[in-house]
């Protein structure tokens, strides 16, 4: 996901999202604040970096990638026989949470429809969920081969 990130961003398509804002926004969530007006309006806080990425990787790499059988089976369909392909499906599925959750707690709007000029939140955050969850598709896949449950 990271790599598809900063490879997109390179060819000019980008969110506008940072780690730093993510625990920017983390951190004002633990404060109770859950949305902000635009966060770039904000002040940095102290260890914003470091936070950002600690919820990045705990929410995405854990708590989110945690909900990839529920979601099949929220849905009705049997886990796919092929994980990678349903794991893209469930990447996808994925985007939902920066577009209405992330994004407009930021105070960029439905989508990131008000972000940083020049960014495509949609676009950008479609393109990296998809391989964050051919990632998911490609863990469980190679649990499933090795009998690790």
């Amino acid at each position: 996901m990271d790599i598809t990130e900063t490879l997109a961003a390179g060819r000019g398509i980008s969110s506008g999202v940072s780690v730093a804002l993510v625990g920017r926004w983390f951190m004002g969530l633990l404060r109770g604040q859950f949305s902000h007006t635009n966060i770039l309006n904000s002040p940095a806080l102290p260890g914003e970096i470091k936070m950002g990425w600690a919820f990045h990787l705990v929410i995405g790499g854990g708590g989110v990638a945690l909900l990839y059988p529920l979601f099949f089976h929220a849905l009705k369909f049997a886990l796919a026989d092929n994980h990678l392909l349903a794991g893209m499906f469930f990447g996808l599925a994925t985007s939902l949470l920066p577009w209405f959750i992330l994004l407009p707690s930021f105070g960029w709007g439905l989508f990131g429809s008000r972000g940083p000029q020049g960014s495509n939140a949609l676009l950008a955050s479609t393109l990296s969920h998809i391989p964050y969850g051919f990632g998911v598709g490609a863990v469980v896949a190679l649990g499933l081969t090795r009998n690790i449950h």
